[in-house]
């Protein structure tokens, strides 16, 4: 983890709503279908709601059917997302975090449709998307 991001929680929940907080460092998951991120497919890059880092485009999001918003694959050479071991809930599970600020994003599943056959499984609330500016030049 970056050293700029090893916040205190009174820091934390001084710059990410309870939800996010909640998400994000407490490894909480928020309602299947409750974030306007799922169905949103713009063209675009979704980062991480804690420190900005740029995480997934657009291109690599899906309709996973799950009720959160779904990547077959993150940007980079394996470097945004930190893969975890989750033991959690009885279940074996890998856990996805931001590899810069440690902030839970959800977890990974052998069950993508596209050629990965990967499904990031994310809340939409540890993530934020910015829009891709289209340019308005006119050719001459």
């Amino acid at each position: 983890m970056d050293n700029n991001f090893n916040k205190t929680d009174e820091e934390w929940k001084k710059i990410l709503t309870p939800d996010q907080y909640h998400v994000l460092r407490e490894k909480g998951t928020e309602r299947p279908h409750s974030s306007e991120l799922n169905s949103n497919f713009e063209e675009g890059t979704y980062v991480c709601a804690g420190c900005g880092t740029e995480l997934f485009t657009s291109k690599q999001k899906f309709d996973g059917h799950c009720g959160w918003p779904s990547f077959d694959n993150e940007i980079g050479a394996g470097d945004r997302v930190k893969k975890v071991k989750d033991f959690s809930h009885g279940m074996i599970r890998t856990e996805i975090v931001c590899a810069k600020c440690g902030g839970h994003l959800g977890h990974i599943f052998d069950d993508g449709p596209t050629q990965t056959g990967q499904r990031y499984c994310v809340n939409g609330l540890s993530i934020g998307f910015k829009k891709l500016e289209k340019s308005n030049e006119t050719k001459k």
